[in-house]
């Protein structure tokens, strides 16, 4: 390996990813180094514990406690801690240090993507985060480099493994929320608290990366409009297998035009009805997949692992091989692209559909009051199905599909609905995607 010079590489962080990042650089060293031009040097691994069990077994003298000092004087650093404090500050430190700089932590990018990047720039360094949404499918580069061309329209993807999951178990063999949600937890899938994954918070930082890119317009994760699974029940499941739908939670970022003709960006996670003919209603038990229309490649799907050390660990070194070759071959990082700042419109202004389930009373003339409170806000019925309830006497299951509309008028319909002597309770609604 005669000619190679050296790159120093900092890890900050051994957990799952951590460990087998660092088992790649060093059982791979010559592979990589034939790749890149310059031998990577795997000069520390920063921890909280020295001695907390590892998922691999690493030489021992690489380990510190001492991030900070790790940092200085390397080349490229690794961060792979999670959590704002102190990723952050030691990114910075590495940054205006001239490092570049590979992260996989999805919370602070969505927080602080725009100082981050901003600090790369101002020194000519790089930052990359392939690794924070999708763990080992390749989908920031794609909207970043191969797209960069094209007019990217929308993005809707399943991007938490945890929670498809848990629907996946309830769709294909019947089981109730809670049930899926013990299977899940048992087999490693939810953390002890589960919030950040059942409740969208993860789905939410995740579309604010995607959007941000796809748009070349700061998201802040704070625009991101987010519901969880945990109010999706069986009935839901099966009423939308009976229409031909699946329910998956999804994350969307569109362009769209409001009301008043504003051209802006909606980004938004909730769980909501796939036909299942389209792509993404295939994506079964932890598997993640990002949807991407754009006006001259059309439509295109990625597919795969959402989660893994492993996998994970694949799209970090994917990140560091491409920035040690930059050290290679010299010059400034590459910046991004320069922002459009569109801005985010609030959920109202989006078009949707809705399923709309309602327990009503069973007599004359209540089919045409609902219709009627359709219409005055301005929204049609595109399927009605009525079944006699199991609920009350003198009760009737009604389930209503619309025809799209803008969220907020199918909102104020709901509401309106809700305080109708006719309906006994609005038992469900639920948003249609992915239908043309």
């Amino acid at each position: 390996m005669n000619g190679y010079r050296d790159l120093r590489v900092a890890l900050l962080g051994s957990g799952s990813v951590g460990a087998q990042v660092a088992r790649l650089i060093l059982e791979n060293g010559d592979e990589l180094a034939a790749r890149i031009g310059a031998r990577l040097t795997l000069a520390g691994i920063a921890v909280r514990n020295l001695d907390a069990k590892r998922d691999v077994d690493l030489p021992r003298e690489l380990f510190t406690t001492d991030a900070e000092r790790l940092v200085q004087g390397s080349d490229i650093v690794i961060e792979l801690m999670g959590g704002i404090e102190p990723a952050r500050t030691l990114i910075l430190q590495a940054l205006e240090g001239g490092a570049d700089v590979v992260t996989a932590n999805k919370a602070l990018i969505a927080a602080h993507g725009r100082e981050l990047t901003d600090a790369a720039d101002q020194v000519g360094a790089q930052l990359l985060y392939e690794a924070s949404v999708a763990a080992a499918i390749p989908i920031l580069r794609p909207l970043r480099e191969s797209l960069a061309g094209d007019h990217i329209t929308r993005v809707m993807g399943i991007v938490n493994g945890s929670t498809n999951y848990i629907l996946d178990r309830m769709d294909r063999f019947g089981e109730s929320t809670e049930s899926a949600m013990r299977l899940a937890s048992d087999l490693g899938f939810l953390e002890a608290d589960p919030t950040l994954d059942v409740e969208g918070f993860d789905a939410a930082q995740k579309a604010t990366i995607l959007a941000s890119i796809a748009f070349h317009t700061e998201v802040p994760d704070s625009a991101v409009y987010r519901e969880g699974i945990t109010g999706v029940t069986l009935d839901q499941i099966e009423a939308a297998k009976s229409a031909g739908f699946v329910v998956k939670l999804l994350a969307v970022a569109e362009r769209l035009n409001a009301a008043d003709g504003t051209e802006g960006v909606s980004v938004r996670v909730y769980p909501a009805l796939i036909p299942r003919e389209h792509p993404l209603a295939a994506v079964h038990e932890g598997k993640n997949a990002v949807f991407v229309e754009a006006e001259s490649a059309g439509e295109l799907m990625f597919y795969g692992a959402g989660a893994g050390g492993k996998e994970t660990a694949s799209a970090v070194l994917g990140d560091l091989v491409s920035v040690a070759r930059r050290h290679v071959i010299g010059g400034p990082g590459i910046p991004g692209s320069t922002h459009a700042e569109l801005p985010v419109l609030p959920i109202g202004e989006v078009l949707t559909a809705y399923q709309i389930m309602l327990e009503v009373r069973d007599e004359p003339g209540v089919l045409a009051r609902i219709a009627g409170i359709l219409s005055a806000h301005g929204v049609s019925a595109a399927s009605v199905e009525q079944n006699i309830s199991a609920g009350a006497e003198g009760s009737a299951l009604l389930t209503i599909g619309t025809h799209e509309a803008r969220e907020a008028n199918l909102a104020e319909t709901v509401e309106e609905l809700r305080n109708d002597a006719a309906v006994s309770q609005v038992l469900s609604v639920i948003r249609l995607e992915g239908r043309a």
